[in-house]
């Protein structure tokens, strides 16, 4: 079963930006006055809102991806209870071993 994997990258860009003009507004905050700081702001708050249409855009195909995610595990469980009761218990004790490391 093949699913749609959220692309990321352009959800880092905007977010890259908005670093980018975050920290442009913070080295040039004490010179500006003005017009200029409300061109500065205004920059930002269109980063802003780009970055959280992002955001919102992708926030469905990730639930969904999640979702497929669950479904197959809850299947895989299903279909294969003693390798999923081994492979847990496995994990335990391996876990148990890296804590009592401590």
């Amino acid at each position: 079963m093949a699913h749609k994997t959220p692309s990321v990258d352009p959800l880092l860009a905007d977010f890259q930006a908005l670093v980018q003009d975050t920290e442009k507004l913070l080295q040039q905050s004490a010179s500006l006055v003005g017009d200029q700081a409300e061109g500065l702001r205004e920059q930002i708050q269109a980063s802003l809102v780009r970055a959280r249409k992002s955001l919102n855009a992708n926030q469905e195909s990730v639930r969904e991806c999640c979702k497929a995610g669950v479904q197959a595990t809850e299947h895989y469980v299903q279909e294969h209870p003693l390798q999923s009761l081994g492979l847990c218990a496995g994990l335990g004790v391996l876990l148990g071993m890296l804590i009592a490391r401590r």
